[in-house]
């Protein structure tokens, strides 16, 4: 075929994608000022994740569906950024997996707001100095960050959205890897690479710091040193990357929540997050749960914490399937509250993944 000809069919294409696009960007601005004097949120992960179901049905390839949702994410995270100039509070600095899943779900379009640790995430939002926050939840092989869980106690912020992440980690350093002392990453990361660590680098000194950034930013400066962090963090630091993949599991997911202050409507595929504290006698807990079993109503995790306001008393953590709005988790929530001490829904939110 005559190249010349195909690539003014590729012209002809653009002229007419770029024409689409604004006309979608001025229809956008309609949907912000509807939003706004209905008194919506600009966010709205159930339309996000139904937009997101047509375009994979409506598409015939060749494009893989994960490039596609690549290509509408940046068109809807545009979209965002002309209803409302919307900020992104994370756990940072940029860089961290945090960061990433924060990309992953709002795009590149919109602002963002590193912060320091998880208490910091959940205040910038409180204080309205970012719209929603991002932080970990829970990781396939190290489990649930505590951290977050114990901010849900006292928060009154809701979970919106979760965004699962595949991890991958890899040693990055300016020198060989024979010549490593020492090699910095967080608490979590080492966790998750131990027996690549134990099998390549035995002798080498382990320091554990913040952030996989900040480990990142550290073996940059330092001769004979090492962090275990992302590609992003490779590119942005000027690092090599020595050895990819290092993570011990295959399957190293990450999940992490999406925080506002503003409930989402169900969208038939949706997960409740809560959390309640028994009272002190024996089979309480298997008296709470059983309202569930009751009612029909599927838990997909449950997490034990200390209340750290007396001993021995704990709160535990649940994610159910389905939506706090539908009948049957209606019920066994009603039923629930009348049987604990305490009870908080911390959100209702799309599975979506």
């Amino acid at each position: 075929m005559n190249l010349i000809k195909l690539r003014q069919q590729i012209d002809s294409l653009d002229k007419n994608i770029v024409e689409l696009l604004n006309k979608r960007a001025k229809i956008t601005l309609d949907v912000g000022f509807a939003k706004k004097s209905q008194g919506k949120s600009i966010y709205c992960p159930d339309r996000e994740r139904e937009i997101l179901r047509r375009i994979a049905l409506l598409s015939r390839g060749p494009i893989k569906p994960e490039a596609l949702e690549a290509i509408y994410r940046e068109i809807m995270s545009s979209s965002l950024s002309l209803e409302k100039e919307l900020k992104i509070a994370f756990l940072g600095p940029i860089a961290t997996f945090t960061h990433q899943a924060a990309l992953k779900r709002f795009g590149s379009q919109v602002g963002y707001l590193s912060c320091d640790s998880i208490a910091d995430v959940f205040t910038q939002v409180e204080k309205e100095n970012a719209d929603y926050g991002v932080v970990p939840i829970e990781n396939s092989i190290e489990g649930a960050v505590n951290h977050t869980l114990d901010m849900f106690m006292d928060s009154d912020l809701k979970i919106c959205a979760q965004v699962i992440l595949n991890i991958s980690h890899n040693l990055l350093s300016n020198g060989p890897l024979a010549k490593i002392k020492k090699v910095y990453s967080n608490p979590m990361v080492f966790g998750q690479c131990r027996i690549w660590l134990q099998k390549n680098l035995a002798n080498a000194q382990l320091i554990e710091v913040p952030s996989t950034t900040r480990a990142s930013q550290i073996a940059a400066k330092e001769k004979n040193s090492a962090a275990i962090a992302s590609v992003l963090a490779a590119k942005i630091y000027h690092l090599n990357i020595s050895a990819r993949g290092i993570e011990d599991s295959p399957h190293n997911i990450t999940r992490f929540f999406v925080i506002g202050k503003t409930e989402v409507p169900a969208t038939g595929k949706d997960k409740t997050s809560l959390m309640f504290s028994i009272l002190d006698k024996v089979g309480a807990l298997h008296e709470m749960l059983a309202s569930f079993r009751k009612y029909g109503v599927n838990l997909s995790k449950i997490e034990s914490r200390p209340s750290k306001r007396k001993a021995w008393d704990y709160y535990f953590f649940v994610d159910l399937v389905g939506h706090q709005d539908e009948q049957k988790v209606k019920k066994a929530l009603t039923e629930l509250e009348n049987k604990c001490k305490f009870l908080k829904i911390l959100g209702s939110y799309p599975v979506g993944e």
